[in-house]
């Protein structure tokens, strides 16, 4: 691995990432359970509460946990700032988004004031609190590496999603869905998907790729101008929504397009790898390319039929790419942490960064993951198999839960014995 321009002494405690990876999969099993209860007719329309439930346990439950926990890992790491009171601040907002987020998912079955107004609170809390404090480290920065460059870009498109999803959730709370409603809610989504989740794994693809398999660099252009570029057509695409409708697609084109760009080059990048040991995370990188391929093209071209296939664009960009991009780098990254966190406490007899998960419940978690995204997209046309690969996709989501906790449990056990050498000193 290639640890080369990052501050390795500014990691924060392992206790602050992990909880929030380790609340992901749990999520994204809450979500299954919907999908398996749930009426299959209901979930093909968009509209419907119950799909905007499952998705917003998917897309704030795994994509946000995930994006946060890397968020407070990496940029500590890879600019040399501390986030302030990091312990504490994750540990309340972490409960403040569960909180949050149970709040909605209730609000949106049950349809009570209350439940919305205690989502509005926490959910609003949690990640305008984390938010402003890792904004505020950023400060500090001395060294903007295109990672972090990508970092700011992605949380200011995060800050103004969750703006517009608390101004949702009140129009829910007042039963007064405004003219405005569904524009706010399509900005809202593309922008938390494109760009807070979109551009800030294009940046940690940057470092991560380099890093981990020791493939070669990205080239300038793509390091820094590529968020740049699909900002701009995130802003291009909200002002012609706004002021002039017919020709919004123009927008579409040049963010989808540059997403495919990115998903190309990742795949050529993973082929020249010198590390040409393949494992289960590259398969998650190349499924991840090959549905955001899927996925751009799709989402230009229901544009001709009415927005008719705009859950398929949503499987492929969510499940297809989000949700495998950050499942193999769960893999890569908390293995690294559990070895990292122990090593520098002194422990030298520890498993190596391979051998602290199951690689065979590693590939059956990918091929029912696999098989259950697939099926998601079969059951679009047949929705009466939907229940069965809901199913798989929970069994699938409950080994990736299984295989983090054991890093996890992994590591507390080798804390309580005595480490190899006495690090106090280093400190």
């Amino acid at each position: 691995m290639d640890f080369n321009g990052l501050s390795i002494d500014q990691a924060p405690p392992i206790s602050a990432p992990l909880r929030f990876f380790l609340t992901a999969p749990l999520f994204a099993m809450v979500a299954g359970f919907l999908v398996l209860f749930t009426d299959p007719e209901i979930l093909l329309s968009r509209f419907s509460l119950e799909s905007i439930a499952i998705t917003h346990a998917i897309t704030i439950g795994f994509f946000g946990f995930v994006m946060l926990g890397a968020l407070m890992q990496m940029l500590p790491v890879l600019a040399g700032v501390k986030i302030a009171n990091i312990k504490s601040v994750s540990k309340y907002t972490h409960l403040s988004l569960i909180f949050g987020l149970i709040s909605l998912l209730l609000g949106f079955y049950q349809g009570e004031e209350i439940f919305y107004l205690m989502a509005m609170l926490g959910l609003g809390l949690g990640f305008l609190t984390l938010i402003s404090f890792i904004a505020l480290s950023m400060q500090e920065v001395k060294n903007f590496t295109p990672t972090v460059k990508n970092m700011a870009i992605s949380l200011a498109f995060a800050f103004c999603s969750v703006l517009f999803g608390l101004l949702l959730l009140g129009e829910y709370i007042s039963d007064d869905l405004s003219s405005m409603h569904m524009f706010l809610a399509n900005v809202h989504s593309v922008w938390a998907i494109f760009g807070f989740a979109g551009i800030l794994l294009i940046g940690v693809a940057f470092q991560i790729l380099p890093m981990f398999y020791v493939a070669p660099n990205f080239k300038e252009f793509c390091l820094s101008k590529v968020a740049k570029i699909i900002a701009g057509g995130l802003l291009l695409w909200f002002l012609l929504n706004l002021f002039l409708p017919s020709y919004a697609f123009v927008a579409k084109i040049w963010i989808a397009l540059f997403f495919w760009a990115f998903a190309t080059t990742a795949w050529l990048k993973l082929n020249k790898r010198k590390r040409k040991v393949s494992d289960i995370t590259i398969w998650y990188w190349r499924v991840a390319a090959i549905s955001l391929t899927l996925g751009s093209f799709f989402w230009i071209f229901d544009e001709y039929f009415n927005s008719e296939y705009t859950v398929l664009v949503a499987l492929f960009f969510g499940l297809g790419f989000l949700l495998s991009i950050m499942m193999g780098m769960l893999y890569k990254i908390i293995p690294f942490l559990v070895w990292f966190h122990l090593n520098g406490a002194g422990y030298m007899s520890i498993p190596t960064m391979n051998e602290m998960i199951d690689k065979r419940l590693s590939k059956l978690q990918f091929f029912l993951f696999l098989f259950s995204s697939l099926g998601f997209v079969v059951s679009f046309f047949f929705s009466e198999y939907l229940w069965f690969f809901a199913l798989t996709f929970i069994i699938s989501m409950a080994i990736l839960e299984y295989n983090i906790a054991t890093c996890a449990l992994l590591y507390a056990k080798i804390k309580k014995t005595k480490p190899d050498f006495d690090m106090s000193a280093f400190k």
